[in-house]
């Protein structure tokens, strides 16, 4: 197994996460099978139970596992399926030693970092490397690392240093990720941090074999000169030189990167943009949403169109919110109704729940494009439920567990959570299969599903990350009043994919059709109207988004946005 290790120094936040997954995308560019490990120093096992304001998204894999967001970079660039274990964290790491100890399989040796810890590190490096993550068999070529972390990331370096002295300097090449900060009113580039961040590498027992900087302007001749001769780097081809590292120019190819060059070309060259309204709980910190936010552009770029996304603060088109933050809820408006579509995103806790619930409303009355997901797709039932059902304390258990009318309630029941309910955190990653849609539900879904794949396909494989369900005894009553839930399950039991139907008849809601809300008065006849996309999903698409690959339904939302969805499917689709 060859290795590339992508260390970061001067600041946090230089792109270790790009660097490596370009680096990546490279060498399979080059015809070489890569994989990726991530290593994040912090205590947490996993990162499940992180806020995202802090950490950021949390990306869900195949296997259930709740990982860091570079991992998400890593499967998009790459085009992989990484499994859990590609996320080494100090949690996981002390976890196994201790179970370990207390099993007695040290012998009762003093348990220590060096050597039971750093072994640990190197043992599961070692194995998880040769795991295929490509869909072929056997492992691959080159197993590219990050390392995140600074002080806390000690017994990893000290762990990568054994395993590249173990592994010969022919498979072990270090990429260090730095800055070149520019000062004064000349711009001067200046190389010191990085030839200081460097000599505390090596002095740690790592030398990189190559730099990636950063910096506001393009490196001058003269400061890569300086890096290279001061810190003993080549200068630019990384991939030739990287190759070189591994001794793996006798089997590398040119690397082949005309489908991403001709993609970023594309980009580039877009004029028209389309206004994408988000509406969520942490629009603070665009990192919370990255994997939507890149599903957005994959299905832009198809479209050609350059996404604009608008954030909005759910909490700020709440009725409080004009009380006391005028402002904020006069432009949180304004900017919902310039939007060509609308986007709930997933989530947790009630805060700002009531402005998701606004959004979803005139989304739906204005006949504005909506895509609704996990908690989004919830609210679009609580809406739905209050505004055509009458139904005004309709809600989910996750936020009123005394609401008479629970649409969304907590389902732990099955082989769908990977830890029990009752401890704290944990995943809620799970993995379920949609089985084909029934055939009464055809029209309208190859109206607004529009990737062949989710025709066609026996079942659809997605991701998930949630603990509350659309409750099973609400279905009847939401459907027959126009809300059909077009994807469920294969126990039948959960709702997955929801779409709002032009009912062509008048709908006349008896006591008997209504005994889950028996108790309450409710409207006798309900029409709706017809509209062009109105769509929730209990699971994630975003996550499997790929470039070139985009969702089908961000494509959907997009080009009913654009008013595209209708000739696209009369093109591409010919019936069900």
């Amino acid at each position: 197994m060859k290795y590339v290790l992508v260390t970061g120094g001067v600041v946090s936040g230089l792109g270790k996460g790009v660097t490596a997954s370009s680096v990546g995308v490279v060498l399979k560019a080059c015809g070489l099978r890569v994989t990726s490990i991530k290593i994040d120093p912090y205590l947490n096992t996993d990162a499940g139970t992180m806020s995202p304001f802090e950490h950021g998204e949390v990306f869900v894999l195949d296997d259930g596992g709740e990982v860091d967001l570079d991992l998400g970079n890593y499967e998009r660039f790459l085009d992989v399926r990484l499994t859990k274990n590609n996320n080494i964290t100090t949690g996981k790491i002390y976890q196994s030693v201790l179970e370990k100890e207390r099993k007695g399989d040290y012998l009762g040796k003093t348990v220590q970092v060096v050597p039971h810890i750093t072994d640990a590190i190197k043992n599961w490096i070692e194995s998880v490397a040769v795991i295929p993550v490509d869909g072929k068999e056997g492992p691959a070529d080159v197993c590219v690392i990050e390392l995140g972390g600074d002080i806390e990331s000690m017994p990893f370096i000290e762990a990568l240093r054994q395993l590249s002295f173990s592994v010969g300097p022919d498979n072990f090449c270090l990429i260090h990720v730095s800055l070149i900060p520019v000062l004064g009113v000349v711009g001067e580039q200046k190389t010191k941090p990085t030839q200081h961040s460097v000599r505390e590498l090596r002095a740690l027992g790592l030398t990189p074999h190559l730099l990636a900087c950063r910096s506001a302007q393009p490196l001058l001749e003269n400061t890569k000169e300086k890096l290279s001769q001061f810190c003993h780097v080549p200068n630019q081809n990384a991939h030739h030189s990287i190759l070189k590292q591994l001794n793996l120019l006798s089997i590398a190819a040119p690397p082949n990167l005309q489908a991403w060059t001709k993609r970023a070309e594309t980009y580039d060259n877009l004029k028209n943009s389309v206004r994408i309204a988000m509406v969520g709980k942490y629009v603070g910190l665009a990192d919370s949403y990255l994997s939507v936010v890149k599903a957005l552009l994959h299905a832009c770029i198809a479209c050609s169109l350059k996404p604009s996304i608008d954030w909005i603060a759910a909490s700020d088109l709440e009725d409080e919110s004009a009380k006391l933050t005028p402002k904020d809820h006069a432009a949180a408006w304004e900017t919902l109704r310039n939007a060509e579509c609308v986007l709930v995103p997933g989530g947790f806790g009630d805060r700002g729940v009531g402005g998701m619930i606004l959004a979803a409303k005139y989304a739906r009355e204005n006949n504005i494009p909506y895509l609704g997901i996990c908690l989004g797709m919830q609210i679009s039932v609580i809406e739905f439920a209050r505004s055509v059902l009458g139904l005004k304390r309709a809600n989910s258990n996750e936020f009123d567990s005394e609401t008479p009318n629970p649409v969304v309630i907590f389902m732990p029941e099955g082989d769908y959570f990977y830890i029990p309910v009752d401890q704290s955190g944990g995943s809620y990653g799970h993995k379920v299969i949609i089985p084909p849609f029934g055939a009464a539900f055809c029209p309208a879904t190859c109206r607004q599903l529009v990737d062949l794949r989710y025709r066609n396909a026996e079942y659809v494989d997605e991701r998930h990350r949630h603990r509350y369900e659309v409750n099973p005894e609400a279905i009847g009553v939401l459907e027959e009043a126009g809300l059909k839930f077009v994807g469920k399950d294969e126990t039948g039991k959960r709702m997955e994919i929801l779409e709002l139907y032009s009912l062509s008849v008048v709908c006349h809601v008896t006591k008997l059709d209504l005994k889950f809300f028996c108790f309450l008065r409710y409207p006798q006849i309900l029409e709706l109207p017809s509209h062009p996309f109105y769509v929730g999903v209990q699971f994630h698409p975003e996550f499997k988004s790929r470039p070139g690959r985009p969702s089908a339904l961000f494509l959907g939302l997009i080009l009913a946005a654009t008013k595209q969805l209708e000739a696209y499917l009369n093109t591409h689709q010919n019936g069900c």
